[in-house]
């Protein structure tokens, strides 16, 4: 599983120089604890894989039993909300095929809800260390 790291750096695309850093965080439904250890591992990989296709890079991830952080850099021609609903719609799929327990628990994995916030206000090490920290609080 390979997570591209970049730190604070600019990117290039055609006509176009950019970093566009956010947090996002995205709850199950009805803030179920349904996210096992085995299910985590299998998000991580899921959202991992798809970085090229949906033009982000992760930072930082982490996930709980009823939520996920992520820390993404993400190609302002793609767009945060098209990011963020396609790595929600694509995890909720294959995590659903993968783990009867989520189709029986539930009628859908996630909230329709996320939070998306820029990273800019505070320091991108006191995002990173904050998400860092999650498992821990």
């Amino acid at each position: 599983m390979e997570i591209i790291q970049p730190s604070k750096e600019y990117h290039n695309s055609s006509h176009c120089i950019y970093s566009c850093l956010y947090h996002v965080i995205f709850c199950t439904k009805y803030r179920r604890k349904v996210l096992s250890d085995n299910i985590q591992v299998r998000l991580k990989e899921l959202v991992t894989e798809k970085q090229i296709q949906y033009k982000y890079s992760i930072i930082e991830i982490e996930t709980m039993e009823d939520h996920v952080h992520l820390l993404l850099d993400v190609d302002p021609k793609f767009g945060i909300y098209k990011v963020v609903s396609s790595i929600k719609g694509y995890t909720s799929n294959s995590l659903r095929k993968e783990f009867s327990e989520l189709r029986s628990k539930l009628p859908t994995l996630w909230t329709r809800g996320k939070f998306i916030s820029s990273v800019g206000s505070v320091s991108l090490e006191t995002v990173k260390k904050y998400i860092e920290k999650q498992k821990n609080v």
